[in-house]
């Protein structure tokens, strides 16, 4: 069973209904129905991202967390993260005023600069640690280009696979820039060696993110989740339900 139901996202958010849906037949195709699990959304706010702000392409990207978040997490409301040099904003976007969030929130920040990846990830591990949660995490980390420092983005990926934390890298831009050399290395980071478990996954939307479908989405958002989420079982950084 969803933590939220389908009937409260259509008086809250009727416009995310079809998203919630398609997000509900992922959830169940990858066995994760009625799963329980935090969901973040970490933006990339460089000047780089200038376009995907101003065509929708970041507020699309926003809803549909929402309403994937809404089968897995029963408050309505998602953490987001906007990083650029530094983290420029810690807030949170929810159901029932998901409309221009995106726009209401940048209106509000400052330069937009480069990508500290290590940053952000601070930031989501401060709050989920800070939260007390003890469900499991799908972090969603949107960038167009690859970390200002590869070390630190690594070590900190590393650290962070202690924790019941899973971090889906999503591209905006060219598939075939070299930008993205870093994230398609992800998977190729030993473990154990490196890390306890491999806790992250890296896909690309291509230029134009609005155009790939709510199922195309939403399958890659999950996919990797129930092979990290059943190794942090036994690693024992995720407990049984």
């Amino acid at each position: 069973m969803a933590a939220i139901s389908l009937s409260k996202v259509e008086r809250t958010a009727p416009a995310l209904a079809g998203a919630y849906r398609s997000a509900g037949v992922s959830l169940l195709k990858h066995g994760l129905d009625g799963l329980r699990a935090a969901v973040y959304l970490v933006v990339d706010h460089s000047g780089s991202m200038k376009p995907y702000y101003r065509d929708g392409s970041v507020q699309t990207l926003a809803d549909r967390v929402l309403g994937l978040s809404a089968h897995l997490d029963d408050d309505g409301r998602v953490p987001v993260v906007f990083f650029s040099t530094d983290v420029d904003a810690v807030t949170d976007i929810a159901l029932d005023s998901h409309r221009g969030s995106i726009e209401r929130i940048v209106a509000g920040l400052g330069h937009m600069g480069r990508t500290s990846y290590h940053l952000a990830m601070d930031a989501v591990i401060d709050h989920y640690l800070d939260s007390g949660a003890t469900d499991p995490a799908l972090v969603v980390f949107q960038t167009d280009g690859g970390p200002a420092d590869k070390f630190a983005a690594e070590r900190h990926l590393c650290k962070a696979a202690r924790l019941p934390l899973f971090w889906q890298f999503v591209g905006f831009g060219d598939p075939g820039s070299r930008q993205f050399e870093f994230l398609r290395k992800l998977d190729e980071l030993a473990v154990p060696e490196k890390r306890m478990v491999d806790n992250a996954g890296f896909f690309h939307l291509g230029p134009d993110p609005r155009r790939v479908s709510d199922t195309e989405l939403y399958d890659r958002l999950v996919g990797e989740f129930p092979q990290w989420l059943a190794a942090a079982r036994a690693a024992g950084i995720v407990p049984f339900p």
